[in-house]
């Protein structure tokens, strides 16, 4: 095996290449849990993986509760199943919250400051759901500072702490719900198969990848990371490359030689994001091009598994164009598979699509 095949494999465990999912709850199910942190971007990565996914699918599994937004695994933003939040939340508040005490200290943000943070946001959110701003006011009028960036951290652990969750739009504009609310049958895993179930849904869905793939992604301490991945290992194959090891399913073992194929997959796409190592797909000379200084995963152009390049999208009237950004040395790939890569956008957002450039 090859890094290249590795390159291809990860297309087809990651339901880029194929999917066998039929609705966004499928895709998040199967994923375990996809970054979020452009939330546009993120609608996407969901339409990417699921055929027949619309942008007004995902936008209704999203306000229905059936996907959720929050904070979890590394302490970012994460669609994740209303089926998996409880128990994924459990597994990741420790560590999350381990991350934090010396800012908590910098802030000023004590036990006592967050139980009533957490009560009054609670009882906020009992009548109704609130936008950011609306959550921040009940805050400042029980004299919560919420200045240099304290707002962040009250609302990250109540998170954390299970109370809040993603809400239903509103004008637009992302509201918080009580978690409670949207997800009252509350399922739970002991620590053991957490970390088992977790394991085995990040190799199922992003293999062939690495033991430091799986800790990059998890935020798991080194020595869980080692127990999940024993727990799971059996279930799949292993190959080394590089002195690496590598598992993945052995559904996806005959695929590495795929057909030619494009895809233009958005910001922060788990493609890329996913591991710790990417240079089965995104060479080390074009790494800054796709991730910039200030971290931003920009969208890449996948060629045969290949980064090639960058996509922008542009909204005109009743059409969406394409816009394509090719690293030097790259040759334009095929106007067919172009024009299908485009299509699917179209089709995702109800619009007619076509390459500006």
């Amino acid at each position: 095996m090859t890094l290249t095949d590795i390159a291809n494999l990860r297309l087809w465990s990651q339901q880029i290449a194929a999917s066998k999912c039929k609705t966004v709850k499928d895709v998040i199910a199967w994923m375990g849990a996809m970054q979020a942190q452009d939330h546009s971007m993120a609608k996407w990565a969901l339409g990417v993986r699921c055929p027949a996914a619309t942008i007004a699918k995902v936008e209704t599994a999203l306000d229905k509760g059936t996907i959720l937004r929050t904070h979890l695994l590394r302490p970012t933003w994460h669609l994740v199943s209303a089926d998996d939040i409880y128990w994924m939340l459990e597994l990741s508040a420790p560590y999350l919250l381990g991350g934090q005490k010396s800012r908590n200290k910098e802030l000023e943000l004590t036990e006592t400051i967050y139980k009533k943070s957490n009560r009054i946001i609670e009882k906020a959110l009992s009548k109704s759901h609130l936008l950011r701003e609306e959550i921040l006011a009940e805050l400042q009028q029980a004299k919560i500072a919420t200045d240099e960036n304290r707002s962040s951290y009250l609302l990250f652990r109540a998170e954390l702490d299970a109370i809040i969750c993603s809400g239903k739009t509103r004008e637009g504009k992302q509201t918080y719900a009580l978690l409670a609310e949207r997800v009252p049958n509350r399922k739970t895993l002991s620590k053991e198969e957490a970390l088992a179930t977790l394991a085995e849904r990040y190799f199922t869905s992003r293999g062939p990848a690495t033991l430091k793939d799986f800790i990059n992604w998890s935020g798991l301490s080194i020595t869980d990371a080692k127990r999940a991945l024993e727990m799971v290992k059996s279930r799949f194959l292993q190959e080394t490359v590089n002195g690496d090891t590598y598992l993945f399913s052995s559904a996806i073992a005959k695929q590495a030689n795929a057909d030619p194929a494009v895809h233009l997959l958005p910001g922060f796409d788990e493609f890329i994001i996913g591991y710790k190592d990417r240079t089965a797909s995104l060479p080390l000379a074009h790494t800054k091009t796709i991730i910039n200084v200030n971290g931003i995963f920009r969208p890449p152009l996948i060629v045969n598994g290949q980064v090639k390049g960058l996509w922008a999208r542009t909204l005109e009237d009743d059409k969406v164009g394409i816009a394509l950004t090719l690293f030097p040395g790259s040759s334009r790939p095929a106007k067919k598979l172009l024009d299908q890569a485009a299509e699917k956008i179209g089709q995702f957002y109800g619009l007619s699509s076509f390459l500006s450039c």
